[in-house]
């Protein structure tokens, strides 16, 4: 039943007609219960309502797998005001971005120039930008960038996929940078050549990738909504006395929303992920299609006042 749930989700995800409909009429029904807005500038209140309740957040414009060199670079014009608003505003906030949505499908040259232009303003004004991680046959190329820009920038990290194989030497190749590394279960449909293709193989490699980054000093935002996973990265961190600082939780903006809360009063840091832009129905989808009890997290979050 999970798999099949799975699967329908993410065939709605890609369902053309059904994500026009949702650009046309559904933002202002999403914005502040599943994105922050429609753009960045509508999304500060909601941001600045979760700073000032203890939450920080990272922020991500929707939208991947660009085919234009011009869309890529609005995007980086984008990106860059972004961060420049982060900065002016005073916001605990940092930002997260997909590098097919800089040109990593079109030209390599491309992204480089693109991202160079965001980290260039990101180093700046000392606001973190992560890497997200995208399908299997990006991976290798994402890590890549990211080795090449770690080389020279400070604020940036990147996203690791529990149920790739390759995680684990990935997670081991990149432990001479000591990354700020954000941990996921992961949200592409991946041939079992390629990904463990049952959940609890996922959540053993999951914990294990957790104690691995953790024990090696990096610090580490574990990103699951799962009890389980986040009991055991804190009784983990009990065990190893590995100090509050070295790690966070991340949850997606409007999913339990009292966890999140309950976290921070436990002196953990919470980090809250908040998407915003046009383009939210295929994200909405895949966060369904992780995990079957996101569904009822979502319905709550919607329904809300």
């Amino acid at each position: 039943m999970e798999a099949i749930t799975r699967d329908f989700f993410l065939f709605l995800s890609k369902n053309n007609m059904l994500n026009n409909i949702a650009k046309k009429r559904g933002g202002s029904f999403a914005a502040g219960k599943i994105i922050g807005g429609t753009d960045f500038q509508s999304s500060i209140k909601f941001i600045k309502q979760l700073n000032d309740s203890g939450l920080s957040v990272t922020v991500d414009h929707l939208g991947e797998f660009v085919d234009s060199k011009e869309v890529t670079q609005e995007r980086t014009a984008e990106c860059i005001e972004t961060i420049e608003m982060i900065s002016r505003e005073k916001l605990d906030s940092q930002v997260s971005l997909k590098m097919t949505s800089l040109g990593l499908d079109i030209d390599h040259a491309l992204v480089i120039e693109n991202m160079t232009k965001i980290l260039d303003t990101a180093e700046k004004h000392g606001v973190m930008v992560t890497i997200d991680m995208e399908d299997e046959v990006r991976c290798q190329a994402t890590i890549d960038i990211f080795r090449q820009f770690k080389e020279k920038y400070n604020c940036i990290s990147t996203v690791l996929q529990a149920y790739l194989f390759r995680t684990e030497k990935d997670l081991d190749d990149l432990g001479q940078y000591k990354p700020f590394l954000r941990l996921v279960k992961g949200a592409y449909k991946e041939s079992p050549e390629v990904a463990f293709p049952e959940k609890a193989d996922v959540d053993e490699n999951y914990k294990k990738l957790i104690k691995q980054s953790l024990l090696n000093g990096n610090y580490t935002a574990i990103a699951s909504h799962d009890d389980k996973i986040i009991e055991y990265t804190k009784e983990l961190a009990k065990r190893h006395n590995i100090p509050n600082t070295q790690f966070e939780f991340q949850m997606l903006y409007g999913m339990r929303n009292k966890t999140q809360h309950e976290l921070v009063k436990q002196g953990y840091k919470m980090r809250v992920y908040v998407p915003y832009g046009l383009d939210w129905y295929g994200y909405f989808m895949r966060r369904l299609a992780e995990r079957p009890s996101n569904i009822s997290f979502a319905f709550k979050g919607m329904v809300r006042s």
